[in-house]
């Protein structure tokens, strides 16, 4: 059965249909293998009711509505602002803020695709005319963005949380220790990257401008506060972060920057609401393959043949990151996390792996298969946005992916670098 379902879903793929098309051909496969007749099919759209159902969900699409309103607003510009005022005047400078931009703008809008826009738009123009190359600035720019998958707000980690039943609090916090370490290797690089090409410093900013750039970043910088302090001090659930970060977002734009209209707050909602739509259907089929592939125990043959069963907490932890890192290559990291999570759950309950620790490697993983060849979905933001050949794109980013995969290494073995700072805020 397991064949013929994922046979069937191959061939969908290699034809071009989006990938919620073969999720629900697989599933409606297996309802039909299973049951011997199509009348039991109830029990799929039964399945994807329920997939979309858990509250939790409604946290992604006021997520993804603040980083609209975001976009089209100042925000961006203003965190740039203040990043550059401090770090340009150092070697790699330039690089450095573009990375420390892209890791604030995530902490805002905790979208890869939404930072590769705001932030890669107004400096990688700087960066070329500062002397750096452009496979390096858009390599650096497209693996920057994936911080936006580990520090809070992170879809990924909602998908994860609903799918795998875990704490969404708990996942946000430990996202941020992988992400500033992701930021620390990515500035050391971009230092050495500069010494090296003998690229130029910029003007060292007086502490006036650095000043008024801190002054202008101040509202924006709110949003990282509200997020992350409310949930770290337990004042409100990831739900209501979204609700409070859309109604900041709106304030913020409409009323103090005066960069959008009431009447934009239509055409930015339909938008926000086309990009939910996917989401959802890509949830909903999602959890109907997943409850196939439980009900006909696809996932214990699985393991089972590759032996994992008799691997330690190690060796189920490189088995899980090498999957997702695969999988995240070629298909979309939400699609990803809806079939890989529910295959590897048993055995993470039998080995005893903290989920929050699974969560994390599993989102930083969705991350760097964001970016990475041959269909990482930030790869073809970049080459839209930038209008780029797609080999231009992927030239310079080999050195990012090895840090990347690096990180998940030593999470692997020095779990603390995630569980830390959960273990501080929810001490139990």
């Amino acid at each position: 059965m397991a064949l013929v379902m994922f046979s069937v879903m191959i061939v969908l793929l290699l034809l071009g249909f989006p990938m919620m098309v073969p999720l629900i051909a697989g599933a409606f496969i297996g309802v039909i293998e299973l049951f011997g007749t199509i009348d039991k099919t109830e029990f799929m759209i039964q399945q994807m009711l329920g997939g979309i159902r858990p509250s939790s969900l409604i946290a992604v699409p006021m997520f993804i509505l603040a980083a609209d309103i975001m976009t089209r607003g100042e925000s961006a510009g203003r965190l740039i602002d203040m990043v550059m005022a401090f770090i340009r005047h150092i070697r790699g400078g330039l690089a450095v803020s573009t990375a420390s931009a892209c890791a604030l703008f995530g902490a805002v809008s905790g979208s890869t695709q939404a930072t590769v826009v705001a932030v890669g738009t107004p400096l990688r123009p700087r960066m070329l005319k500062g002397g750096y190359k452009d496979s390096f600035v858009l390599a650096l720019i497209v693996n920057s963005s994936d911080i936006a998958f580990l520090i809070p707000p992170s879809i990924g980690m909602i998908i994860y949380g609903v799918v795998a039943k875990a704490s969404i609090p708990e996942l946000f916090i430990a996202g941020l220790g992988p992400g500033l370490l992701i930021l620390f290797m990515f500035s050391i690089y971009s230092m050495i990257y500069a010494k090296i090409n003998n690229v130029p410093t910029e003007p060292k900013a007086s502490w006036s401008e650095r000043i008024t750039s801190v002054r202008r970043a101040l509202w924006p910088l709110g949003f990282p506060v509200l997020i992350i302090g409310g949930i770290f001090f337990g004042i409100f659930s990831p739900t209501e972060a979204a609700a409070i970060s859309v109604a900041y977002a709106f304030v913020l734009e409409t009323f103090i920057f005066r960069t959008m209209k009431v009447t934009d707050l239509y055409h930015v909602a339909l938008s926000t609401g086309m990009v939910t739509a996917v989401v959802f259907i890509l949830v909903g089929a999602g959890a109907a393959f997943a409850w196939v592939l439980s009900f006909a125990q696809i996932p214990q043959q699985i393991l089972g043949a590759i032996g994992v069963d008799e691997m330690g907490q190690i060796g189920v932890l490189f088995t899980i990151a090498i999957a997702f890192f695969i999988g995240c290559m070629f298909v979309d990291p939400i699609v990803v996390i809806l079939i890989f999570v529910p295959i590897f759950a048993p055995v993470v309950e039998k080995t005893g792996l903290d989920p929050i620790l699974v969560g994390t490697l599993i989102t930083l993983q969705a991350a760097i298969g964001s970016a990475t060849p041959p269909f990482g979905c930030d790869i073809f933001t970049a080459v839209a946005v930038f209008k780029r050949p797609y080999l231009d794109v992927i030239r310079g980013t080999p050195p990012f992916v090895a840090m990347l995969l690096s990180v998940s290494v030593l999470m692997i073995f020095f779990p603390q670098i995630a569980l830390f700072l959960r273990d501080v805020a929810f001490a139990k």
